[in-house]
């Protein structure tokens, strides 16, 4: 007799078949020891160039030190939520610090950038609210507008007219505008000052996901808002995360006052969870430090993008217009993504294949990403590799 579960099983394991079968199925890769750039797998060291580790500061050994000192102290884990006992000095030295980053009075930590978007979103769109998003908004950000009380418009990729013609027609309510300032797949920029004019003129508020912008772009490293110099006094709310340039975990919400206080009320990813360890949260308040302390880092990260994409114009390499450390290199098909990805691995590089659903079909690709811990030898290296790899592949 076959039971509900029995069912169940076949129906996933034949749709788990036909996701091998058109090279979309995904893989978990257990890695070892690394020190960026490198990364060891199977006992064999890579070259990574796949990490969002973009300043390098994962490893550093000032952050390591100010994680190891706060697990002595506090322990390894919070113990509880915020709202309860878990909200440590630790927290409130680096929501402290990544407020000034931001130019905002307050900023509230959340244990990823996915809780922080649903709780953004869901506290701020009422039933009768509108969320409009950019069509290639991170899955996250989607999620939050399908999971909160409001209805989801999506305007066309960074383009603030069409956002501005569905804004008119959407009629009265509160109306939300969200954006990535850095897309995580593309590498472009949000035109940030453009969707915020656009938002005023029509009454709706701005969200930014800064999560691939903070410590990389700007004067001071504060994001998308800070390389365009938007005054803080102007500037929409912001979520970052602590996982990518400050090499460590978290995310955290930048804005008003009363913004940071509705979300400790209401945002149920925020107060149903236990807090972000608080040696966790002093190592990401070390990596802030460290980030302010040694500009270079970021230069020499701005220096290297545009050392890849002069490399890749003479070897004749057609990677996605990015001024950013996401450097996509789009392939098209599923299965040869996948194997430009292994022979450059045979050469001594990782990097990932990227395919459907997470980008559209027929643009699979390999998402490149530097680090300031790579140095210009690597990447000459890597893309030598990349243009033997291609060529081999017949093109």
């Amino acid at each position: 007799m076959t039971t509900a579960l029995g069912e169940l099983t076949s129906r996933l394991a034949a749709a788990l078949a036909v996701r091998r079968q058109g090279h979309g199925y995904r893989s978990r890769t257990e890695t070892g020891p690394a020190a960026a750039p490198h990364i060891r797998v199977a006992d064999r060291d890579y070259i990574n160039f796949a990490s969002n580790d973009y300043l390098g500061l994962s490893t550093h050994p000032h952050v390591v030190r100010a994680f190891r000192d706060a697990a002595a102290e506090y322990g390894v884990g919070a113990g509880a939520s915020h709202l309860v006992t878990g909200h440590r000095r630790p927290h409130g030295e680096l929501e402290r610090a990544l407020a000034a980053l931001c130019g905002t009075p307050r900023a509230l930590l959340f244990s990823t950038g996915y809780m922080a978007n649903l709780g953004l979103v869901s506290t701020l769109c009422p039933r009768t609210g509108v969320v409009m998003e950019d069509r290639l908004n991170h899955a996250s950000l989607l999620d939050a507008a399908a999971l909160s009380a409001g209805r989801l418009v999506r305007y066309r990729h960074a383009d603030a007219d069409d956002l501005g013609r569905r804004l008119a027609a959407a009629g009265g309510g509160p109306r939300i505008v969200v954006t990535d300032g850095v897309f995580s797949m593309d590498g472009d920029i949000a035109p940030l000052p453009d969707l915020l004019a656009v938002a005023r003129q029509h009454g709706a508020i701005l969200l930014v996901d800064d999560a691939h912008a903070f410590g990389v772009l700007g004067a001071s490293g504060a994001g998308t808002c800070d390389h365009f110099g938007i005054d803080p006094a102007d500037r929409p709310i912001v979520m970052g995360t602590l996982g990518k340039a400050f090499g460590v975990f978290g995310a955290f919400v930048a804005g008003p006052e009363s913004l940071v206080e509705s979300l400790i009320q209401q945002a149920r990813s925020y107060i149903y969870t236990t807090a972000l360890p608080p040696a966790v949260a002093a190592a990401a308040l070390a990596a802030v430090g460290l980030m302010q302390a040694e500009p270079g880092r970021r230069a020499h990260l701005h220096h290297l993008i545009r050392h890849l994409r002069a490399g890749a114009r003479r070897r004749g390499l057609d990677f996605v217009d990015s001024q950013t450390p996401i450097q996509p290199f789009i392939v098209g098909g599923d299965a040869r993504a996948l194997a430009l990805a292994e022979a450059l691995r045979l050469e001594g590089f990782w990097v990932t294949a990227i395919r459907p659903p997470t980008v559209p079909k027929g643009t699979a690709r390999l998402r490149v990403t530097l680090s300031a811990a790579h140095t210009t030898a690597a990447v000459d290296a890597f893309l030598d590799a990349l243009e033997g790899a291609t060529h081999a592949s017949g093109d």
